[in-house]
């Protein structure tokens, strides 16, 4: 699992390897999300012991991904973490004041478009991209 961990022990090869953990643990999170979701459908036709191995190899792998966030976040230098953090904050916020109108619309009805949480998790991650290129950009 080291074999990622560069020689150098400064703050450019800590963020990098960093980085390449959040990327690893991020692809292998989606990876298990799509097992978890197409496996009952097309390799075990909804067995239901797959089913819950495959959800909880999920929830480990996220676990994972949310420690390796954490070690991200924690070893930014400042602006770079007022910059995350606060992009972090404006997606929350538009996740809850977007979704629950969003959801609410949906059961009963007012839409016409069921409300997806794939529909929640796009407008999160554009959320967080435009918060964080506007981020960057303030503080340049």
């Amino acid at each position: 699992m080291n074999q990622l961990k560069p020689q150098g022990k400064g703050y450019e090869s800590r963020t990098r390897t960093n980085i390449r953990w959040l990327a690893i643990w991020g692809v292998a999170w989606v990876g298990t999300s799509l097992v978890m979701a197409l496996g009952p459908l097309f390799l075990w036709h909804k067995a239901l012991v797959l089913t819950l191995l495959a959800v909880g190899l999920n929830l480990c792998v996220g676990v994972r991904w949310i420690l390796a966030n954490k070690k991200y976040i924690e070893e930014q230098d400042e602006l770079q973490r007022r910059v995350y953090l606060n992009a972090l904050g404006i997606t929350a916020g538009v996740a809850l004041i977007g979704g629950i109108p969003f959801s609410v619309l949906d059961a009963f009805h007012m839409i016409p478009v069921h409300a997806d949480i794939a529909h929640l998790i796009m407008l999160m991650a554009l959320t967080f991209v435009v918060s964080t290129v506007y981020g960057m950009w303030r503080y340049r």
